[in-house]
């Protein structure tokens, strides 16, 4: 694997964390019955990946409002896996450690985007 961990947004302790995250709502999501293929399992996909990217795009761009802008769909995507991850405990398909894997995750991520975004815009 290429050590990019130096270099741009990848040296971002934001980046690593959202890394971390997307790792184990992968691992998670893979815990959900067949019939959530197309449902929670493609949306928390989706959701992760849209954190990462937006937060990705918005490092890239000049403006404070640009800047603004995206990472603000970052912590919206974020969000909406919060809300899902807790859909995933209400109908059992994640046991209380599951939850509180991932809750941790997110909950670390989320505050290092929020920081991030206070500091830069």
């Amino acid at each position: 694997m290429i050590d990019k961990d130096h270099k741009g947004y990848h040296k971002t302790i934001v980046w690593q964390k959202m890394k971390e995250l997307l790792i184990v709502t992968y691992k998670l999501v893979d815990k959900l019955p067949k019939s959530e293929e197309f449902g929670l399992k493609s949306q928390m996909r989706r959701a992760i990946v849209s954190a990462i990217s937006n937060f990705v795009e918005g490092y890239l761009k000049r403006s404070a409002k640009e800047k603004s802008h995206f990472m603000e769909i970052s912590q919206t995507s974020l969000m909406e896996l919060e809300a899902q991850s807790e859909i995933c405990l209400m109908l059992n398909f994640w046991d209380d450690r599951d939850y509180e894997n991932f809750d941790r995750k997110h909950r670390i991520a989320s505050y290092f985007l929020g920081r991030y975004k206070s500091k830069v815009i």
